[in-house]
């Protein structure tokens, strides 16, 4: 970790990716916090989405562990958009390996501010749920299509993909918002290990910060979907604006100086 100034970077970098944690288990867009961190503080943009995938590997997995208890679903279901948001995922990290690593940095700074704006503004989940009006084979059709794009996405990027999940689900499946959640985020992690592994085989990621981050980001993703279960996520939208407003301001100034 030679490209940290300080240990105080560290541990300030430290606390966003906990930030991050909390924030992406209980609404989802914790990459638009860590993105941003991790090239404020220094990591060199060739490892950048590699080793953020590493950190939120981890931090998913906690808050899927979580949520796992309120999944019902059919394994067969389960399955079949686990393996195409696996698949899309992959491609969408093999795409994006072919950015330069320059353009990483103009891609975010285009992409993120929006992403946080829908977050922000979005409506609330549905109430209830209506996904047995629907049939098998129409949730298998609408839940497999959702799986497979937003997997691409987040191969590429990621930042809002837990976000994505979710609102697609209930928008398109009719699945109320516990289910949608719990859902979403066995889908987030399926597609987060899926471009992990791509990014270890193109040598894209600092495991050492990526495991160090990883275990922050585990205990902020317990302490979210701990809280989420218990009260909703929706009251850590204004931090999720001001931080990641704060953090693409510092990004933006670094790029016009």
């Amino acid at each position: 970790m030679e490209f940290f100034q300080s240990h105080a970077d560290l541990l300030i970098l430290g606390f966003f990716v906990f930030l991050a944690g909390v924030v992406d288990s209980m609404a989802g867009g914790g990459g638009l916090i860590t993105l941003p961190a991790y090239i404020q503080y220094g990591l060199p943009l060739n490892r950048l989405l590699g080793t953020n995938k590493l950190s939120s590997s981890l931090g998913t997995a906690v808050a899927a562990l979580k949520f796992l208890r309120e999944l019902d679903f059919r394994k067969e279901f389960l399955f079949i958009l686990v393996f195409l948001a696996a698949l899309g995922s992959f491609l969408g990290a093999k795409t994006v390996s072919l950015v330069p690593p320059q353009m990483l940095r103009y891609l975010l700074i285009i992409t993120l501010p929006p992403l946080a704006f829908f977050i922000i503004s979005r409506h609330r989940f549905a109430l209830s749920d209506y996904s047995e009006n629907l049939g098998e084979a129409a949730l298998l059709t609408r839940g497999g299509m959702i799986a497979a794009a937003i997997g691409f996405y987040d191969g590429m990027l990621g930042p809002g993909t837990g976000t994505f999940l979710a609102v697609a689900l209930t928008r398109f499946c009719g699945y109320d918002l516990l289910k949608a959640t719990a859902l979403s985020k066995l889908l987030n992690l399926t597609s987060n290990i899926s471009a992990l592994i791509t990014f270890l085989i193109l040598g894209s990621v600092d495991m050492k910060l990526g495991l160090e981050m990883g275990v922050i980001g585990m205990a902020g993703n317990y302490l979210g979907a701990h809280i989420a279960l218990k009260k909703g996520g929706w009251i850590i939208r204004p931090l999720l604006f001001i931080t990641t407003s704060a953090l693409l301001i510092k990004i933006a100034y670094g790029m016009l100086n």
